[in-house]
């Protein structure tokens, strides 16, 4: 029966991908990609409404009533200036169209439990999604899955968590030439502070990350500069090592205003930090099985190197309630996520072509956690065996 009703939809989840794709609204701004959603939904008969959660341009569709619940997540916003470079035009369509799919299917044989669609606004520099679990999206779920668009189909690939800090040093201003032994130099502090950065990661995990850029360093040479500001990404595989990664941070940060005199603030988390993904086995074997019916091989964990890791919101999901993130192949193995040449992928014929596959699999997968007792039975042993429920908005204070 899902084979049949993706047949019946799949001219409209093409169109949809497209028309995505060529909006490519940034985070928080996916107003007519979220009403695209919703009237793709109501031209099937579904009710669907936007500004849930407290996000102006988050969606939500529901069908079904008692049993299991599992959400099935969607992504639309795009980057700046290189539009949907990271395919979540693909990641709509795919969860738009299982939802479509198991809608359809439920109108003719009723679903034992209930199917919950979440679009998700502003994953790329942002954490919508945890906005939006702050409200309450997640607390009725007993499990979410999506998926995300790449160049090889991967069942499991590491996604890192991530912290954003802003440090912002203070010094005392001074004529360069004339009078430098009077001023504290804030630039300084800051170089300082880069530097210290390179010299810890000779002791982090090859797979943690740190990248900062010095925005501000000043307005002109023959003025000890009073202000500098860095702002830097620090990422991990483990929230635990996130979280000792982070204090490192502080510290380095903390030594080089000690070292020039100067005054610093540091303000982590403007929105609020992502999580590593928790990937749950059972729902993953599932996937896997049918991706496999289309023609799909997905890598298992540890094929591709983990070195090749970037993060996302889901994170924080996947520590509320079990979840999946596998990755779709939708471009040549060449190309790279954030790059030009994923987002002209990510409107090609292999993405729309994915967009079938992966609606296929996601749709499937929510059946087997629907109708399946054991699976899912399985699927809550497995998230508890990982540490069960975190208190995600407060894990690092």
């Amino acid at each position: 029966m899902v084979k049949q009703e993706l047949d019946n939809v799949t001219d409209d989840l093409h169109q949809l991908s497209a028309r995505i794709h060529q909006l490519a609204e940034t985070a928080f701004e996916e107003r007519e990609s979220a009403q695209a959603i919703v009237e793709l939904l109501r031209a099937h008969g579904i009710d669907a409404q936007t500004g849930v959660y407290g996000v102006e341009t988050a969606v939500l569709a529901e069908v079904g009533d008692g049993g299991r619940t599992i959400g099935i997540l969607a992504e639309y916003d795009a980057l700046p200036e290189i539009g949907h470079a990271c395919g979540h035009n693909v990641i709509c369509a795919t969860g738009v169209g299982a939802f479509l799919v198991l809608a359809r299917a439920h109108a003719k044989a009723q679903l034992p439990g209930k199917v919950v669609l979440l679009g998700t606004p502003a994953e790329e520099g942002h954490t919508g999604k945890e906005y939006m679990a702050r409200e309450g999206a997640f607390d009725s779920l007993d499990a979410a899955i999506m998926l995300h668009g790449y160049g090889y189909d991967c069942a499991d690939q590491v996604w890192l968590g991530r912290r954003t800090l802003t440090v912002t040093y203070k010094g005392v201003p001074a004529h360069a030439s004339a009078q430098p032994f009077m001023g504290r130099n804030a630039l300084d502090a800051a170089i300082m502070f880069y530097q210290g950065l390179g010299l810890l990661r000779q002791q982090m995990p090859p797979i943690d990350r740190i990248h900062a850029v010095i925005p501000e360093g000043g307005t002109r040479p023959s003025i000890v500069t009073e202000e500098a500001q860095v702002q830097v990404y620090v990422r991990s595989k483990f929230p635990e090592t996130l979280k000792d990664l982070s204090e490192r941070v502080h510290d380095v940060a903390q030594g080089a205003a000690l070292m020039t005199g100067t005054g610093v603030e540091m303000q982590w988390d403007v929105h609020p930090p992502s999580l590593p993904i928790r990937t749950n086995q059972p729902l993953t074997d599932r996937w896997v099985k049918h991706q496999n019916t289309v023609g799909r091989s997905p890598l298992p964990a540890g094929v591709l190197d983990e070195s090749i890791a970037a993060s996302t919101d889901f994170g924080n999901v996947s520590y509320r309630v079990p979840g999946i993130h596998p990755l779709l192949k939708i471009s040549d193995e060449s190309a790279a996520l954030h790059t030009r040449a994923f987002e002209a992928a990510s409107g090609s014929e292999s993405a729309l072509q994915g967009v079938v596959d992966g609606a296929y699999g996601l749709a499937m997968t929510a059946a087997d956690f629907l109708f399946d007792d054991e699976l899912a039975a399985s699927v809550t042993a497995d998230f508890e065996a990982a540490g069960g429920r975190m208190d995600v908005p407060n894990f690092f204070n």
